[in-house]
Parts: C-alpha cells; structure tokens; sequence
C-alpha cells in the first residue's frame, strides 16, 4: 500500500465510528460531550450602534491565510509523498527563523500541517474517552513510524513523528489533573511520550542550533516528569536561539505553575529573568509573554503578579510590534480572558480588573482591524484543548463579543451622535 494510502486508511471509518453519546455543540460552535445540555442562546452583537460603529473585519485574517496556507502546503507534500522536500523546506525556514506577521514560527506550521491527519483522526476517535480496545487508533502513527524507519537520520521528520505521539498522548490524557485521568487512559499517555523520547535522543545535540527542536523537546518535557531545573534550562535554550519567538515564553509559563512542573516563586523569578534576557527585542515584555496563560489559568499565579511589571510589559510589547494578529490578542486577553466573570479570589480579581482595564488604551491606542477568531479564543481562555466543530459560529461569537465591548467603551461618543471609525491612522470620531 502506497504511503499517502497509508496515512489516510481508516480516518473516514474512525471519524464516523466513534460518535460518543452525549455529543453537543455550543453556540459557539465548540464540541462538548457528556451528558445533554440545552443550547444557551447565541450572543447577538449590539443592535442600538451597529451602524455607527465601523472598524475592518478581513476574513480571513492576513495572518489566518498565511497559517493555513503552510499547513496546507505542508499537508499536501506528505499526501504526495515528498518527505524529503518537506524535510528540507523545514530546515530552511528554521535556520532563518521565519515567521509569519504574527509571529508564529513556519516550520510549527509546516509540521502541524504535516500530522493534521493522523492527529485529528485521533483526537475524533477518542473524544469519548473511552474508545473500544479494537479500535484502529494506531493506523495513522504506524504509517508515520514506517517513514521515520525510511528515514532515521533525519532531524526534521524525527520531530513531526515525535510531535504526533505527544498530540495522541494529550488526546488520551486530556488537560486535567492526574487523580481525574482514568488509569488506561495515563498509561496510553506514558506509552506515546516515552516512544516520542526514544525518538528525539538521537536529536539532542541537533536542538543545540534549531528552535523548531529545542521547542520540541521543551513540548516532551511538559509531558513527562522532567525537574524544574531542566523544564527551565530547555526553554532557556530554545529562547535563546528564537527571542523573537513568544510562543516559547508562554509555554513556559503555563509550565512553572505548581501543577506541572514549578513552583509561584519559580514562576514569578523566570519571568524576570526572561525579560531580562529578552529586554533588546520585548523591553518588559518577556515578563508580560511569560506570566500571559499562567495567571489566567491560576488565580493564585494571578493575585501574586507584579501588576506594573506586566502592564509596562503590554506597552513594550506595542512598542516593538504593530502587526493587529499581536493588537488583537492583547486586546481580546484584556477583555475576554481577564475582564471575563469574577473568580471569588479577591486579589485575583483585583489583578484581573486592572488588566481588563488596559484593553481600552490598547483599542483606542493601536486597533485598526478586528480579529473576531481571536476574540472567540480569549473568551474561551486560548484553551489548546478546545474542539471547533464549526468555526463560522466560533467566529460570530467572538465578533459578537468585541463589538459588544467596543460599542460600550464607546457609548458617550456614540450616544452623543457620532460615528466611531477604526481607520489606519486610529480612531475616529466622526459627525454622524
């Protein structure tokens, strides 16, 4: 059997055979499962402003076309066989560090593109969590595994089947805490870290010199139990050869918090020194970049953060980039992850109040576009986890949701008779 047949068997029978009971999808077009729950209604945007209210709405997003467009080109070479190919454009864009405007690295691009299959096969099959022993499951990573076999030297195509055991074993485990897990469940999530171990070992001194496999083996790190002192140590090296990189300073936040592999103290002292060491390319901004997913996921991380240490950090981070994909995410951060219901923690809430403030000088000083996409992720708290079964409904809701806080930030003007127009030079308040 050729190996695009390979990669491909049994993906329709999983997609269609595993339909666990209880399967919904939200408003917002996120898969839920587990017992029915009647369908809230859909967040309407405002209806009393709607016309007096106008800011660009690309769709796509120039940097959702330059995603998809790698992904897609790197999904295609692998349903055409071209594994060599594949392997060297990867290398390229790594040695360049090349990233789209928004700062996402093209070679993550390009190897996400190139296990789409297999995982998202996967990750349908064991939605349940419990899918039948017999189920097919392993299909798609055995064809992997035999192009790794064709290929053993190769750093590049090492990492995609390395990164493919690890997305399963998340599959399996799920974002929980252990005592949640169900035993079978953790052991299946064992067996595809440790394969993804023995696979990158042969890689280590490789990762000296590329970010796409130090960020690789820091992805590994979280899924096993590595010492606080290597969890740091590797994301140090991966910063070090990609400041540029954001991705890296945010995973490893989410990484120092006690329930994975850190401590608060831990947390709050890397997150200064990663400014520090990054303070040339994000000013205070590797402080904000690494307490960013980290107070929003623990109220106790958040009640302990050094407020002006991260609010100078959003201003840096402007300063140093303009691109609307950063803009939008600062924005909807602000409104939709932190100004979202309070939490009971009253320093928490103390914390999250103030940087759900911020959002407005962030519109009013630097929004030109609105990134609906990105505001539905920040409601959702940029959950990795999240199912999107329909991303029309997902983008409607954030849509809904940023025009909401719009038209209330600016509700004087607008009730005053104004028109409010986002345009390439700012803001604009306009005679109706």
């Amino acid at each position: 059997m050729a190996l695009a047949e390979r990669l491909t068997a049994h993906l329709v029978q999983m997609r269609n055979a595993f339909r666990p009971a209880g399967e919904t999808v939200a408003h917002d077009g996120v898969l839920h499962t587990g017992p029915q729950q009647p369908p809230a209604n859909p967040p309407q945007p405002p209806q009393a402003f709607d016309q007096a209210l106008s800011i660009p709405c690309p769709d796509p997003t120039g940097e959702d076309s330059a995603r998809d467009a790698n992904q897609n080109h790197a999904l295609r070479l692998v349903r055409q066989e071209e594994w060599v190919e594949l392997s060297m454009q990867m290398a390229h864009v790594d040695r360049e560090r090349a990233k789209t405007d928004g700062g996402m690295p093209i070679a993550e691009l390009l190897a996400y593109g190139a296990r789409s299959d297999v995982v998202s096969a996967a990750e349908h099959a064991l939605l349940s969590g419990r899918p039948d022993r017999d189920a097919p499951l392993l299909t798609g990573i055995e064809a992997l595994e035999t192009v790794h076999a064709e290929y053993p030297d190769d750093p590049m195509i090492a990492a995609i089947v390395a990164q493919t055991h690890m997305d399963i074993g998340w599959a399996w485990r799920g974002t929980g805490w252990d005592i949640e897990v169900p035993l079978r469940n953790r052991e299946a999530f064992s067996a595809h870290f440790d394969r993804a171990s023995d696979i990158l070992d042969a890689f280590k001194d490789a990762a000296a010199k590329s970010p796409f496999l130090s960020g690789t083996i820091c992805a590994l790190n979280a899924g096993q139990g590595a010492s606080t002192r290597k969890v740091v140590a590797d994301y140090e090296a991966w910063m070090d050869l990609d400041p540029h990189n954001a991705r890296a300073m945010r995973a490893m936040g989410g990484h120092l918090l006690p329930r994975w592999h850190g401590t608060y103290d831990r947390l709050e002292l890397e997150a200064r020194r990663t400014a520090a060491r990054t303070f040339d390319v994000w000013g205070s901004g590797g402080y904000t970049w690494v307490m960013f997913d980290a107070i929003a996921a623990d109220t106790d991380a958040c009640a302990r953060i050094d407020l002006d240490f991260f609010l100078d950090g959003m201003h840096d981070i402007l300063r140093n980039t303009r691109d609307q994909h950063i803009v939008n995410l600062l924005a909807a951060y602000c409104a939709n992850t932190m100004g979202a219901t309070p939490t009971g923690h009253d320093e928490a809430d103390y914390v999250r109040a103030q940087i759900a403030d911020a959002g407005r000088w962030i519109v009013r000083e630097h929004l030109k576009e609105l990134h609906p996409m990105l505001w539905a992720h920040a409601a959702r708290g940029f959950d990795n986890a999240l199912r999107v079964r329909c991303p029309d409904r997902f983008a409607a809701s954030g849509y809904a949701d940023a025009l909401r806080y719009l038209t209330d930030m600016f509700r004087r003007e607008l009730a005053s008779g104004k028109r409010i127009v986002f345009t390439e030079n700012g803001v604009d308040a306009r005679p109706a």
